[in-house]
């Protein structure tokens, strides 16, 4: 299950240096992702999941496989990319091919990086709000265009095709909604609205799922009394949007160090997990995705799914014909697995089920698929 997220930001605000610490993060792990083209722009990174390891002790596993996101460097970004600067058209299409955002944003003063926004101006305040609003708006602009040649289209279409006239209606309040400068994700829709076979083929910037990145300097990883941080965090959850802080610069460094060096360097800024771990978990979450797990002397596995999904559904992303032959799943919680040493004592505790058709998967389930 191909799940991307695109990275976006104006320039000079440490996005290539994030790019770079995650794509060092792929090469570690580029054995786990046999078949695995990736284009120099994209990174697919491992999801931390500790109970993968647990399992693959427990059931002897000679593989540990964690599911993965790809992000994508979105280049080109800046004033007036809806009207084709910078790399602007580009940049507009790798982002419609991108499950969600992850919009970097500069919360750090230094003298010697240039703040873009005011034209190079090296003496202008940071503005982590006014930057965030300079990319909504390209984006807005650029959605306000192609629904425009929709809806120009569907108008003319209606006058001889009466059917036709909900759509265009529909379009037209969708229009407006945007000349207001806001987002498509915030328009309302209910099922069977005519704004929804538009939203499902035309792919709205606006209408993905965001996540903000506060980018600060490695003497305030925290962010905790950082004004830019807050006035982000304002910014975002006014967005309806998750924020995540994270220094860039000290994820660069983390990324040339072994696991053991790793763990000791972030204890001594009493963190438990980088910045980047967070990111990735946050990104996986926003998506609406979960794992289930799969342990056996080959394998400990984590499989995506989006929340929602029934069992057999679930038994696809594992193999089609798992899906067309489901028969019933066994299922274990992930604590209840651990607790009673495996599935055999899982059993005898009766804490291993069969589930049907109907059963929504959960996040952490051990599974065994029966099928045809």
């Amino acid at each position: 299950m191909g799940l991307s997220v695109g990275i976006v930001g104006l320039p000079n605000v440490g996005k290539s240096t994030l790019f770079n610490a995650l794509t060092k993060r792929q090469q570690a792990a580029a054995e786990n992702y046999p078949f695995c083209t990736i284009e120099p722009n994209s990174a697919v990174v491992e999801v931390a999941d500790s109970r993968l390891d647990k399992l693959a002790e427990m059931a002897k596993s000679a593989q540990v496989i964690h599911a993965t996101v790809e992000f994508t460097d979105i280049a080109g970004l800046v004033k007036g990319a809806s009207k084709g600067e910078g790399l602007g058209n580009k940049f507009l299409a790798n982002i419609r091919e991108c499950d969600a955002v992850l919009h970097v944003v500069r919360c750090f003063d230094n003298d010697d990086i240039i703040h873009v926004q005011e034209g190079g101006n090296k003496s202008a305040p940071i503005d982590p709000v006014g930057d965030a609003e300079v990319i909504e708006t390209e984006l807005v602009l650029a959605d306000m265009e192609q629904l425009q040649r929709r809806y120009d289209k569907v108008r003319k279409e209606a006058q001889a095709k009466p059917p036709l006239r909900p759509e265009a209606e529909a379009c037209a309040a969708l229009l407006r909604h945007l000349e207001e400068g806001k987002p498509v994700r915030s328009f309302p829709r209910e099922e069977g609205s005519p704004i929804l076979p538009v939203l499902r083929e035309l792919h709205f910037l606006t209408d993905k799922k965001v996540i903000y990145c506060a980018n600060v300097s490695d003497d305030d990883v925290t962010g905790a009394s950082n004004p830019h941080v807050a006035a982000l965090r304002g910014y975002a959850e006014s967005q309806g949007a998750e924020m995540v802080v994270v220094c860039a610069q000290m994820e660069a460094d983390l990324a040339g160090l072994s696991d053991a060096e790793a763990k000791e360097f972030l204890e001594s800024y009493g963190l438990s997990e980088s910045s980047l771990e967070r990111t990735i978990k946050l990104a996986y979450d926003t998506l609406g995705l979960a794992s289930f797990l799969t342990a056996g002397p080959k394998e400990a596995r984590a499989w995506t799914f989006r929340k929602g999904w029934k069992a057999p559904k679930c038994a696809g992303v594992i193999h089609t014909d798992f899906e067309k032959g489901f028969i019933r799943a066994q299922v274990v919680s992930y604590d209840d697995y651990v607790k009673y040493g495996g599935e055999a004592g899982a059993r005898e505790h009766g804490v291993l089920r069969p589930e049907g058709r109907d059963y929504e998967m959960r996040d952490g389930d051990v599974v065994e698929f029966m099928f045809n």
